[in-house]
């Protein structure tokens, strides 16, 4: 197995991030459980960095505030973020599940994925890891879950 770099994000937030309270093993001794589970060693240290990443940007970022401003996105990430994945941002800010900054940190985590194509999906579980890596996002993480589980009840099969 290679497995893509959102691959490992999935297994290792399904692995330590979802219990009340993880322990996340440093990073070298992740990193060779990782490998050891198949994966390639470039995108366990990718997957890692972009954990890392997000750890910086999460210590950094305000919670407080949500202005109503209009997101325009850029050529680059037009090119992107499907006219789908940004509707679902919208109505997910809309909604109170997403902060303006917290958007903000999405849309910069997905970009980071490096994948050519980005689809909701993809965004839906990197969503899911910011809210989870944010003290008291426990109700907007339950609003999600509940957000996108109730869309899939009448999607057709």
């Amino acid at each position: 197995m290679t497995g893509s770099v959102l691959d490992i994000l999935i297994y290792v937030f399904d692995r330590y991030m979802l219990e009340e309270s993880p322990e996340v093993p440093e990073r070298d001794d992740l990193a060779r459980h990782l490998e050891g589970a198949g994966f390639t060693h470039q995108n366990v240290e990718r997957a890692l960095d972009w954990l890392a990443d997000l750890a910086c940007v999460r210590d950094a970022m305000p919670l407080a505030g949500n202005s109503r401003a209009v997101r325009v996105y850029s050529d680059g990430e037009l090119s992107r973020l499907s006219t789908e994945c940004r509707g679902f941002l919208l109505t997910l800010e809309r909604l109170g599940i997403l902060s303006t900054q917290q958007r903000e940190v999405v849309i910069e985590r997905m970009l980071a994925l490096d994948a050519d194509e980005l689809d909701t999906e993809q965004l839906k579980w990197v969503v899911l890891m910011v809210l989870s890596s944010q003290p008291d996002q426990l109700h907007a993480f339950e609003r999600l879950e509940h957000f996108v589980a109730d869309r899939h009840v009448g999607a057709p099969h």
